[in-house]
């Protein structure tokens, strides 16, 4: 791991020896800064006089006088963004609760490891730490709080489709792309979708920014085909989208105008805009699906309906939630979840694909289970067309 040598560590464990050989751990792993306490009512004590805060803290959940459930929300109060790795003897199930907690006070969490821990386990998990930190800092943008007004006057220049890769897990072939949204910002550089889609579907001006991501969407896809890579490219479409009846014969317009056949658009729709019961929702996937589009069900699992729907629409691909994905290595009743999840597509006979892929240890378990495709930064993370293109070349995939 880069730079590990410039991390701040800090071990909180009651137990004296193995505290010890945590803290043994890590200087061999070439962390030089750790800092170390007994139980959690001693963080304040241990780093008051410290410049830096703590990178990554180490936490026992069994301490006296504080145990560690306590310990993480003061932590998360007092730290934000600080990494955490849970290490403790218990129960695999408690393990996994502390760990949501953990996310819940607005802690990364590294990983959730038992006792006795092991130097691999210990280094495996340090080094997600600058995996998530690369990430979160490409991500953040400063608050800034857009109007409706200007979200408007912008979106046609500066929002564009960035492409993430879906590959096919048992050929490893790129197979195809999701296209998603992002505003390029002349001052804060790549913005996310959450800072201008919701204010865009709550004034329902979405319909504009859909129809704009699918031409150029469709466009981009023209030019993969034109250089001899056929693969398909998914598109967003908002729920609030659905309710028009004409819905149906914009798409297939603007992605006839694009030259591309409609076979290789597939369309994402969220689990709760494919559950409700509006005539004019079931109507446009219908009529979609039979003008040859490919339907999505995106976010599978987080909605109200899962079963039911399956059963009203004529879907191609169920997307498994990367909430379920992320992790799922070491948490058996999300290994279940995925794992019956596939199990149901391949019943269906529709693909089943793995959103929120990061590691190797998800891509060989999602092969090891028969899934069909996988998305995630492990394979890259959103690009946009240039640089998509680039990403093209290193695929046999003419």
């Amino acid at each position: 791991m880069d730079n590990i040598d410039k991390l701040n560590l800090c071990v909180m464990e009651d137990d004296d020896f193995q505290r010890k050989m945590l803290i043994k751990m890590l200087h061999s792993l070439g962390v030089t800064s750790v800092l170390e306490g007994c139980d959690g009512e001693q963080m304040p004590e241990v780093v008051k006089n410290q410049t830096i805060k703590p990178d990554i803290v180490l936490c026992d959940l069994n301490m006296p006088n504080m145990d560690g459930l306590e310990f993480l929300r003061h932590l998360g109060e007092a730290y934000k963004n600080i990494a955490v790795i849970i290490i403790s003897s218990l129960d695999n199930k408690l393990l996994v609760a502390a760990g949501k907690i953990a996310k819940m006070h607005g802690i990364q969490l590294l990983g959730v490891i038992g006792k006795p821990v092991m130097l691999s386990q210990l280094e495996s998990l340090l080094s997600k730490f600058e995996f998530m930190k690369n990430k979160k800092e490409a991500q953040i943008v400063t608050e800034i709080g857009f109007t409706l007004e200007e979200v408007l006057g912008i979106h046609a220049k500066q929002i564009v489709p960035f492409f993430q890769a879906k590959v096919d897990l048992k050929s490893n072939r790129l197979i195809g792309a999701e296209s998603l949204a992002r505003r390029i910002h002349p001052k804060y550089g790549v913005v996310s979708p959450y800072y201008f889609i919701p204010i865009l579907e709550n004034s329902n001006n979405i319909d504009e920014l859909t129809f704009n991501m699918l031409e150029n969407s469709a466009t981009a896809c023209r030019s993969f085909h034109d250089k001899g890579y056929l693969i398909s490219i998914s598109v967003n479409l908002s729920l609030v989208s659905l309710s028009d009846p004409n819905l149906s014969e914009k798409i297939t317009q603007i992605v006839r105008k694009s030259g591309v056949e409609n076979k290789y658009i597939v369309l994402e729709i969220t689990e709760s805009a494919a559950m409700t019961d509006i005539a004019n929702a079931m109507e446009n996937l219908t009529r979609l699906r039979m003008n040859g589009f490919s339907l999505s069900i995106d976010d599978y699992g987080t909605g109200y309906s899962s079963m039911q729907q399956l059963t009203r629409v004529p879907f191609n691909e169920l997307k498994i939630d990367q909430s379920f994905v992320h992790d799922f290595g070491d948490n058996e009743a999300l290994r279940i979840v995925v794992e019956s999840s596939i199990h149901m597509a391949h019943k269906l006979h529709v693909k089943s694909v793995a959103e929120g892929v990061e590691t190797q240890q998800d891509w060989d378990m999602l092969k090891s289970m028969k899934c069909d495709i996988a998305q995630g930064y492990f394979i890259s993370k959103p690009i946009d067309l240039d640089a998509f293109h680039d990403f093209m070349k290193i695929f046999n995939i003419k």
